[in-house]
């Protein structure tokens, strides 16, 4: 089976030979190596175009006929940095490693870099891997000849990711990444020396994906990005490693070409490093090295491989390589490529969402009750009270706390808080009363009801709720208004905007994975623009966007990247108009990334003059058990302000400053 990315896609240049022969190929290369001399032109053509497992049966094959072993001939047929080449190309890929190590460490003085390469970039599976075919190749222990020929904490942290125990958990925890960011600012730019063990710890055992959030969050805490602290901190083989580390974590492939183009500029090649590099990635993640060193180095690696080798090397590093990025056609534009890196990234990315107001401890609803009761009886209501028990209540509790107000009292909980309560702080606190599909209901029954359509709270809801919140809001409208919301929808709006509001209200999206040839062929739809029929796209688009599961999304979007060179958005805002290019956009965006949807509604409902309250109500009540902590974060990375404070400033002491924004301490 060839590797693949996490994403399924097979990113390595090397591919499986079609109508492969074992029998036959060894056939070829004993013909080739016969006689006087060798046909060093057939010897690459064939290894080259054969992929490792491939080779692998060849040489099984060959010693099978001839009794001879392949890679022993090879080497006494073949000279130099060619040999080198073809023979690394014959072992499995954890034997190439071992064989690289091993040579790393024998004689006089240690190869660094290449134990830093080898052992910085390889997953665990690989590390596994290699650690028993050392030993099976050379009857030792790996780890026991790190140690003996290694010192300080440049072997520890060697020792640590020869372990192969990295987590690879793609769920993170907002609160650990915070405290790892925490952890490394204080164990260096805080701290009188270095407390090295904590950089070994965090970087040589946690997931890529929470490193990345670490390293986010190591910026913004420390102003500088944490490159610049191990630098600053570290010297030496465990500066070198570390740098490694955190490239590998940041873009495998980036790091590759780093060292590709490092290799080759200036005087002389480094062909222990071109050979390593060249023979290790061409069936892993070759086709993403060359695209980043297009786009790093403004020129292909196709081309400064040609520049700075020769002979039967050359053609066969090139054969490795797989194309040249120069030539027309190869390559798309920069903003494409980095849009699609962000992509791969988010297909996989799976940030735990987290809300601002979580269960009370020791909740009483009892006891509630009679503080709210307290609160409105007599001359005047205590707001406050008001204001605390319910921004600090579950919505859960909150219904309990009703049922109990009607036991208690005889009376209905939110026909007293309204005639109480009055303006801004009204409509807060009976939507925050609501269950939230409840809630939905009633805002997407005032948007269609009197004269004109709030398009944009219709698009709002419909495309950022899930199946089930969906079902829930289609229930609680028939439930408060007898009457069906696909009537409703169907009577207030029209045409193709009308298919897409009925679509989503269905609730029917598609909840499976990715189909990455699905995917490829409803990008392929989705960037069929040429004919010109705008109602022939608008329905590609709507039989897409509004049934798929988001993780298939996630994946056409990417797909549609690499055909069109342009971000799906960009094609929408392009080629559509009104309520459908909104509602398509907000789809798109919702995919992509709901939490920075809702941060940037939030902003627009307080910049400018005067405040959308109704909007901002809205969201707060909305999103403050499901992802408003996200959005906080977000919002403030995006807008260089806390929310917080803007809505402090915006709201007064009516709006929904109340709704606790901090971090749930129960979550």
């Amino acid at each position: 089976m060839a590797p693949t990315g996490k994403a399924g896609r097979y990113r390595g240049s090397v591919k499986e030979f079609p109508n492969f022969n074992a029998s036959q190929d060894a056939e070829a290369l004993y013909n080739a190596m016969k006689g006087f001399g060798s046909d060093k032109e057939a010897i690459l053509d064939l290894i080259t175009s054969r992929n490792n497992k491939q080779r692998i049966e060849i040489s099984q094959a060959y010693k099978s006929l001839y009794g001879k072993d392949l890679i022993a001939d090879l080497k006494r047929e073949l000279t130099g940095k060619f040999e080198r080449l073809i023979v690394g190309l014959m072992r499995p890929l954890a034997y190439f490693d071992a064989k690289e190590i091993k040579d790393a460490l024998q004689g006089i003085g240690t190869d660094e870099k290449c134990l830093i390469e080898i052992l910085a970039s390889r997953t665990n599976q690989q590390i596994h891997n290699l650690v028993e075919a050392y030993r099976d190749a050379y009857e030792r222990e790996l780890e026991a000849d790190v140690l003996g020929d290694t010192s300080g904490h440049f072997k520890k942290m060697l020792v640590v990711l020869l372990q192969g125990t990295r987590e690879e958990d793609d769920v993170v925890s907002e609160d650990l990444v915070e405290q790892d960011a925490k952890d490394l600012l204080e164990a260096g730019d805080l701290k009188w020396g270095t407390d090295e063990a904590q950089f070994i710890y965090i970087l040589g055992n946690r997931s890529k994906q929470h490193l990345r959030l670490v390293f986010d969050e190591y910026l913004k805490i420390s102003g500088k990005p944490i490159e610049d602290s191990i630098r600053g901190e570290l010297s030496g083989d465990i500066e070198k490693l570390m740098l490694a580390v955190v490239k590998c974590i940041r873009s495998t492939p980036e790091y590759f070409a780093e060292r590709l183009y490092k290799a080759m500029k200036g005087l002389g090649t480094k062909d222990n490093t071109l050979i390593r590099v060249m023979v290790s990635r061409s069936e892993i993640d070759m086709l993403d090295i060359r695209e980043v060193f297009r786009t790093k180095y403004e020129k292909s690696l196709h081309s400064m491989i040609k520049d700075d080798t020769s002979g039967e090397y050359k053609k066969a590093l090139l054969k490795l390589c797989g194309g040249d990025d120069d030539a027309a056609g190869e390559f798309f534009p920069e903003a494409a490529q980095v849009a699609y890196r962000m992509w791969e990234l988010s297909a996989v990315a799976k940030v735990e969402l987290r809300g601002t107001v979580c269960p009370a401890a020791d909740f009483n609803a009892d006891g509630d009750v009679k503080v709210l009761r307290k609160a409105m009886k007599g001359l005047g209501t205590d707001e406050g009270a008001i204001i605390d028990v319910v921004t600090r209540r579950s919505n859960a509790q909150r219904q309990e706390i009703l049922r109990a107000y009607k036991s208690h009292f005889g009376r209905d909980l939110m026909a007293d808080l309204k005639s109480e309560l009055s303006g801004s702080l009204a409509k807060l606190i009976l939507g925050l009363m609501m269950t939230p599909a409840q809630f939905d209901a009633k805002q997407l029954k005032k948007a269609m009801e009197g004269a004109g359509t709030d398009e944009n709270i219709l698009i709002e809801i419909l495309a950022t709720r899930n199946n089930r919140e969906i079902q829930a809001i289609n229930e609680a409208y028939r439930a408060a208004y007898h009457k069906s919301l696909e009537d409703a929808l169907s009577s207030d709006t029209s045409g193709h905007f009308k298919r897409i509001l009925v679509s989503l209200a269905l609730g029917n999206r598609d909840e499976g994975g990715e189909d990455l040839t699905r995917a490829h062929e409803d990008a392929k739809k989705l960037s069929d623009v040429s004919s010109g029929d705008s109602t022939s796209l608008e329905t590609h688009f709507l039989s897409i966007l509004c049934t798929r599961s988001y993780p298939h999304l996630r994946r056409v979007f990417q797909e549609f990247i690499k055909m069109t060179n342009h971000d799906v958005a960009h094609t929408i805002r392009k080629h559509m108009s009104g309520d459908v290019r909104d509602a398509f956009v907000a789809i798109v965006r919702s995919v992509k990334d709901k939490p920075a949807f809702f941060a940037d509604k939030l902003y627009d409902s307080m910049k400018g003059i005067g405040t959308d309250e109704r909007t901002l109500t809205r969201i707060m009540v909305s999103r403050s058990e499901i992802d408003l902590l996200n959005i906080r974060r977000v919002f403030k990375e995006m807008h260089e302000k806390s929310l917080h404070h803007m809505i402090e400033v915006r709201s007064g002491q009516e709006l929904p400053c109340h709704i606790p924004t901090g971090r749930c301490p129960y979550h």
